[in-house]
């Protein structure tokens, strides 16, 4: 499958200068992650941007029974959307609190990163940094407006041939019970739904 590289994926929002690109460069650093390896831990605070070039990662939340819920899958392919992309917490990232997620390797991932700090320096420096950062703090409020109303509007059968839509690939990938509590139901439905649709468990 087709891999988005972060300056490509700037690429697409705004006009990214020669000597803009040069500059993040500079401020970019390699991060891999072995499968398993937390990325993130609850009760830190997210003071890095990683955008997922390879690799399958999940952000989970765990309540205070040790269950956990899915709040995301991370993945860069062509089916990948902003919310994929991204590893962090954005409220943890954003107010300086400490993060109330989880985000987990699910397999060898490859990202790149950059600071808090270093992303500053960048807005500061360039106005296309700046407007890319707004870019996506709009769709992150975009993504979870929209996630909260679909589980308040759309059926468990909607929300699934939603997912199925966009990311069937995850069915080979990402155990079910996560996937279950990713789309706010339990395994067992989401069984009884695939057979529903006709999908092969």
């Amino acid at each position: 499958m087709k891999k988005v590289t972060f300056k490509d994926f700037m690429s697409k929002h705004v006009d990214i200068k020669f000597w803009e690109w040069e500059l993040i460069k500079l401020k970019l650093q390699q991060k891999d992650f072995k499968k398993g390896e937390l990325i993130l831990k609850a009760g830190d605070v997210c003071e890095d941007v990683l955008f997922i070039e390879e690799g399958y990662a999940r952000a989970y939340v765990i309540d205070q029974n040790g269950k956990d819920y899915t709040w995301s899958i991370m993945f860069n392919n062509e089916n990948s959307r902003v919310e994929n992309l991204f590893l962090l917490d954005f409220d943890s990232f954003l107010s300086g609190r400490a993060s109330r997620l989880e985000i987990e390797a699910l397999s060898d991932c490859k990202a790149v990163r950059f600071s808090k700090k270093d992303l500053s320096f960048l807005q500061d420096k360039s106005k296309n940094v700046e407007r890319f950062s707004r870019l996506m703090s709009e769709h992150g409020y975009s993504y979870l407006h929209n996630l909260l109303l679909d589980r308040q509007t759309k059926s468990a059968k909607e929300r699934v041939e939603e997912f199925l839509k966009t990311k069937r690939h995850l069915l080979d990938i990402v155990p079910q019970y996560q996937i279950a509590s990713l789309l706010d139901i339990t395994p067992q439905h989401l069984s009884r739904l695939k057979r529903e649709i006709n999908i092969d468990e």
